[in-house]
């Protein structure tokens, strides 16, 4: 456990008190009285309601739209159906930042919409709350699909024998036994719409602000520390709270129910109203998820003879010291680099926990690798500007803070991937390899290793698909002359002018083509064959 406590201690614990005791602190002494006045100023309050406002309706409408889906995934067998299934999950592992890039092609100023009819929504609360929908799609379908593709179907077979009609039957036996799965998804849903920062920075404009926004807006470009701090603790609680009761569904869900081998749950559909839900599910995913992504690539093929591509490879002289095309190479190394160090922090975190004589410390661990889901990675990014400036952790000008700031947010996906498996290892194993005289390194190699060797390569996935896409922080470490692809699309859309727009179109399509070649890699990799994350 050293070695994860000293990272989380240095690279994440530290850079946010670092931040949060410059925006609360006053002559030596900590303000919290701030707290009060910051929340009672209108645009704070506003803020606030708005973020949790947008946060609802994102998932009520994700839940409207997705539970036919997950249903369709879980009960019916129709030929490309894997295929589907990731086109499906692309939308979840793409950078927020390629989201809202999507949607501004799809409904914003010259986008498809306002030259087929003169429709604009950029600028409205439903481009918004669409471009959510978008991105949670895969989160409902996989994590209610899964569960549901388990649920063994005599059950409700048996209250249709009893009488009962196909909506009764359903709401009383089948519903029941859903309700912590659609519980967790909610929450999940709930909690990334929350922390909504690219999606909203791109789509909101300067009319629509989360928390999130808020505190970059404070940080960047009002320099108000004290109320970022003020609204860094209030997200942080929110989120705290968030993720507890998130907690107490998923122990529900994993210890109510009785399941079923999946596999022969599934079945051809069966009459006028099966095929029919199955189209409607179908013309869905083209709509809401096809679509903004092909109307994307479209626009980033505007310019005669691949203009915006080649626009990449030349300096501008204005955003950019080097070739925009370089931020691919950036990004690729940035990953790279962050994928190690959280895989090599989360396996000695999550080997930690699957042990037996585990103490309050360690199982408490648990849940704080969790945090920097849920702290600001705004904040996060300009604490590591303001605590990591002076000897002996002077990083500000080292290419390592990028790849540092990444791997906090991949470490809690490796360590949720890894530690089921190694939990499900026959602790008798180990103990057998011990008697023979094996050391607890030689143990780990041969009996450890194999059994969780794709379950590693599973987590390794994710933290580089997730560090790929990484903005909240990047947005404050990366220098100018080593922007991350994400970084090169806000800035190239934070300028005037269609070779602007077309480069940032063609950034985005780059950025969501590698991040789809990951995930393609994951479902050949994943080990768990239920449907769920």
């Amino acid at each position: 456990m050293a070695v994860p406590v000293a990272f989380f201690a240095v690279f994440f614990a530290y850079p946010v008190a670092a931040i949060l005791a410059r925006g609360l602190e006053v002559d030596g002494a900590w303000r919290f009285g701030r707290i009060a006045d910051v929340l009672a100023q209108p645009d704070v309050r506003h803020v606030l309601w708005f973020t949790t406002w947008q946060a609802l309706a994102s998932t009520a409408l994700t839940l409207l739209i997705a539970l036919p889906g997950a249903y369709v995934f879980a009960r019916f067998d129709f030929p490309g159906k894997q295929v589907l299934r990731a086109v499906v999950t692309v939308p979840f592992v793409l950078p927020t930042v390629v989201v809202g890039t999507a949607f501004l092609a799809l409904v914003g100023r010259g986008g498809l919409l306002d030259e087929l009819g003169g429709v604009r929504l950029d600028t409205t609360v439903w481009a918004i709350l669409l471009a959510h929908v978008f991105f949670n799609y895969a989160v409902v379908v996989r994590t209610v699909g899964g569960l549901w593709a388990q649920l063994d179907p005599r059950q409700e077979e048996a209250a249709r024998m009893l009488g009962a009609s196909p909506l009764r039957a359903w709401r009383q036996v089948t519903l029941p036994a859903l309700a912590p799965a659609v519980a967790a998804a909610a929450l999940m849903v709930f909690l990334f719409t929350f922390t909504s920062f690219g999606v909203v920075q791109i789509l909101g404009g300067p009319t629509f602000s989360t928390l999130e926004v808020e505190i970059y807006r404070q940080t960047s470009q009002v320099f108000d520390l004290s109320t970022a701090a003020v609204l860094t603790l209030i997200q942080f609680a929110a989120v705290c709270a968030i993720l507890a009761v998130h907690a107490w569904t998923v122990r529900r869900r994993e210890t109510a129910l009785r399941l079923v081998d999946a596999a022969g749950t599934a079945r051809r559909p069966r009459g006028t109203g099966q095929w029919a839900l199955l189209a409607g599910v179908l013309v869905t995913v083209a709509v809401l998820l096809v679509l903004p992504l092909a109307v994307l690539v479209e626009r980033s093929l505007g310019a005669p003879g691949l203009g915006y591509y080649r626009a990449l490879t030349r300096e501008d002289g204005g955003a950019f010291l080097v070739p925009p095309i370089e931020a691919v190479g950036n990004s690729l190394q940035y990953a790279v680099a962050a994928t190690a160090i959280a895989v090599v922090i989360g396996a000695l975190a999550a080997t930690a926990l699957t042990r037996r004589d585990a103490g309050r410390f360690v199982r408490g661990f648990d849940a704080l690798l969790m945090l920097p889901l849920g702290v600001s990675a705004v904040t996060v990014g300009f604490g590591f500007l303001i605590a990591l400036d002076e000897p002996p952790l002077d990083l500000r000008s080292s290419w390592i803070l990028v790849p540092l700031a990444q791997a906090l947010v991949g470490v809690p996906f490796v360590v949720r991937t890894m530690l089921p498996v190694l939990r499900a290892v026959d602790v008798r194993l180990r103990e057998a390899a011990a008697v023979l005289g094996a050391s607890p390194w030689r143990v780990w190699r041969e009996v450890d290793l194999p059994m969780v060797r794709r379950a590693l390569l599973v987590a390794a996935g994710f933290a580089f698909a997730v560090s790929l896409g990484e903005f909240g922080a990047t947005v404050f470490i990366a220098r100018p002359d080593n922007p991350t692809l994400p970084v090169a699309v806000a800035r190239l859309l934070g300028r005037p002018g269609d070779m602007n727009y077309g480069q940032a179109m063609a950034l985005s399509t780059i950025l969501m083509v590698v991040c789809a070649v990951a995930l393609v890699v994951l479902e050949r990799l994943r080990t768990d064959r239920s449907g769920e994350f």
